[in-house]
């Protein structure tokens, strides 16, 4: 068997470096020698990579003393590699296990072959196939159309095709290093065999805040190296199947990445003279295939009239912004919010609520809004619904996503929302977003989640650019505020008052407005009650923002053993879209999932079940008992979150399992109170000694006469 060497350049990669390592050495073809050179890197990946060469005498480990560039390490790499064949890995992806072993198989007499990339935003992902079945698909005039991702990875190459010829990536730039390989290897072939079966998986990086991938990097270096690139290989070639590619590339990146960067007119001034330059190089005959839009630009660009450039720019990015308008009702008020709400004076007096997306008149939104209102605060107040909600005072309701929401956010100096307003919603200087936040962390958030499993792969990256836009940040206890500011890399002021949510915890626990509150829900008066509060989970999803809920505590089993003296009720995440049917158990079961405020349902409950929900933490506030229903702990903690307390040893109640322990803690709950008296107090100073009911009042003081 001839040997493959495997070159692998590393750097600050830790979190990745062992799975990625681990794919290749357990590949099923096993002559591989493995090049690893450590670029510079700042984390632990030595630390890794030195515990590797330890397990493995297929590994060689080479450290830079500082970081060169991939284009660097790959080079020395390729110097360093004694086998028949070459292959590149970047050490945040990783391999089926057969890709190397195909590769090797259906090479034959060429010098390259290239099997499969496929994204993926996971740490493990799978493919099956059906061996024997599979031939190389052979590519030739259109060979370059195989430059994917402008990326060398997944091509196996022949090592004296590429030392033959001084095949080598470019140390000057790091973005598009790969084409000053690529191009010529493909130019010095003429046909390069595709093999589908042989899978890479290439990591799309969710966080590319902290740990930016090349790809991830800033756009106006990417727009940098790119044209640098182009002119270097421009002129380097003379060919016409790769002059017909760069073009082509250029364009495809001029519409992806130019545009987009050029939004803003004042950044057209350093980048005009190298656009010039390029569209000048162009194939007029080829750019007479696009469409009129593309052209007028390019024109412009090529005319050197920078001027003229600027009036077409800002036009077309109006007409483009206005052909998406035109697609429907959400998009044209987008528009209109953009290109002129905006433009409009901010009305200093006008504060804007949302409560969890519209859905509610509630949470820390809701006793911010009363406490104004009850204090004769002279501000108008508009609040944003999904659908029509009675609320107290003159607030001027919204239907949200309507022309109305979209007018008065642009106007309101003052946004107040517990969750993110959408992405493309942008704030403009002097407005004031006071962000309430929905609870005490105990599941993990944002950039301390490793994998992302929920409908919004981007989640990191769109919740940074979300969270820049706010200028106060609501937060319950101490241990909150450490979360909330490594985990949402927040600088800003952070309100450490407690949650003005809380409030009515402390000033309406009485049993008269208990009582009150119990026949205003159609409650019996004479059972206890069990509030039922279980959170979502990630990987349950049919759309974007949209979860499923399974109940997996049976309703039959409590009513038998409880019915004659507890009634539940059930409250969902807000993010759940199913309903439940409790029709079977009419009378002991109460659906409260789309009830306003659930601080008022914990009032008028004896017990709270919960399972890794936020909701214990403001439930702790009554001292009242609180069991955990955590039945898929295991996936929940290991794969789909995990959590910053050790969930059994840390929270103030039992670990239930099942609905049959669920039923037998309830009935002996006396007896568990007892058992957990100590660890509530405990958890209750940790967590709730900032809440005394003046929340809202020492939080409206701080954002309103500061203004």
């Amino acid at each position: 068997m001839e040997t493959v060497s495997i070159i692998i350049p590393v750097y600050n990669t830790s979190e990745y470096i062992e799975h990625c390592i681990k794919s290749a050495l357990n590949q099923t073809y096993k002559e591989i020698e493995f090049i690893i050179i450590n670029d510079g890197s700042t984390d632990n990946s030595q630390k890794i990579l030195e515990k590797i060469v330890k397990v493995d005498a297929r590994v060689k480990l080479y450290k830079f003393a500082e970081r060169r560039g991939v284009g660097s390490a790959r080079n020395f790499g390729i110097e360093k590699a004694t086998g028949t064949f070459i292959y590149f890995l970047d050490s945040d992806d990783y391999l089926e296990e057969n890709s190397i072993s195909y590769l090797v198989k259906y090479i034959g007499e060429n010098k390259i072959i290239r099997g499969r990339m496929r994204n993926t935003d996971l740490s493990s992902s799978f493919v099956v196939f059906f061996e024997g079945l599979f031939s190389p698909k052979l590519y030739i005039d259109n060979r370059y159309n195989l430059i994917k991702n402008n990326s060398v990875n997944n091509f196996l190459f022949k090592k004296e095709f590429i030392t033959q010829n001084n095949f080598a990536f470019s140390e000057k730039i790091t973005v598009y290093s790969d084409l000053y390989f690529l191009i010529p290897a493909l130019y010095n072939v003429n046909l390069v065999p595709y093999l589908d079966e042989a899978v890479y998986f290439r990591r799309r990086r969710n966080d590319p805040i902290n740990n930016p991938s090349l790809r991830q990097l800033d756009l106006e270096l990417r727009i940098h190296e790119y044209t640098t690139m182009y002119m270097d290989l421009k002129n380097k070639y003379d060919e016409p199947l790769i002059n017909n590619f760069l073009d082509k590339h250029f364009l495809n990146f001029y519409r992806k990445e130019i545009v987009p960067f050029l939004t803003k007119n004042t950044r057209i001034d350093s980048l005009f003279p190298i656009i010039n330059k390029i569209t000048n190089r162009i194939d007029s005959d080829l750019l007479a295939t696009y469409d009129w839009v593309l052209k007028v630009e390019l024109n412009a660009i090529r005319s050197g009239k920078i001027n003229k450039f600027k009036r077409i720019n800002k036009r077309h990015h109006f007409l483009r912004d206005l052909k998406v308008a035109l697609s429907s009702r959400k998009q044209l008020y987008i528009f209109l919010y953009k290109w002129f709400f905006l433009k409009l004076p901010i009305k200093k007096k006008l504060v804007f609520f949302e409560s969890f997306m519209g859905k509610s008149y509630s949470d820390s939104p809701k006793y911010i809004y009363e406490y104004m209102l009850k204090n004769n605060y002279h501000y108008r107040y508009v609040w944003s619904f999904g659908k029509d909600t009675n609320i107290p005072g003159n607030a001027r309701k919204v239907t949200r996503f309507s022309l109305s929401y979209f007018y008065h956010l642009a106007r309101a100096k003052y946004w107040i929302s517990n969750s993110r307003l959408p992405i493309y919603l942008a704030k403009r200087e002097g407005n004031v977003y006071l962000q309430t936040w929905h609870g005490t962390p105990l599941k993990q958030l944002v950039f301390d989640i490793k994998d992302i499993y929920s409908a919004d792969p981007k989640y990191k990256e769109n919740f940074y650019k979300q969270s820049r836009r706010w200028d106060y940040l609501s937060s319950p206890n101490q241990y909150s505020s450490d979360i909330f500011r490594r985990a949402f890399k927040y600088e800003k002021e952070v309100l450490e008052f407690g949650y003005p949510r809380n409030d009515i915890l402390y000033l309406n626990s009485n049993i008269k407005h208990i009582n009150s509150l119990k026949r205003s829900l159609n409650l019996p008066l004479n059972k206890k009650v069990i509030l039922y509060a279980p959170t979502w989970r990630d990987d349950d999803f049919y759309a974007r923002g949209k979860y499923n809920f399974a109940l997996r505590l049976n309703l039959e089993l409590l009513q038998e053993r409880l019915g004659d003296q507890y009634i539940i009720l059930l409250r969902m995440h807000y993010f759940i879209a199913n309903k439940i049917d409790l029709t079977a158990y009419k009378g002991f079961a109460y659906d409260f999932s789309d009830y306003n405020d659930i601080a008022e349902l914990y009032l008028v409950s004896d017990i709270l079940i919960t399972d890794y929900s936020s909701v214990l933490f403001d439930y702790a506030n009554l001292k009242r008992p609180i069991l955990f229903y955590a039945y898929d702990l295991d996936k929940y903690r290991d794969q789909l979150r995990g959590f910053y307390l050790d969930i059994e040893k840390d929270v103030p109640g039992p670990i239930l399992k099942t609905s049959k322990e669920v039923v037998e803690a309830i009935k002996n709950i006396d007896e568990v109170k007892e058992v957990y008296s100590k660890k509530y107090e405990e958890f209750y100073q940790s967590f709730c000694s900032w809440d005394d009911g003046k929340a809202s009042e020492k939080t409206v003081k701080t954002v309103f006469e500061k203004g």
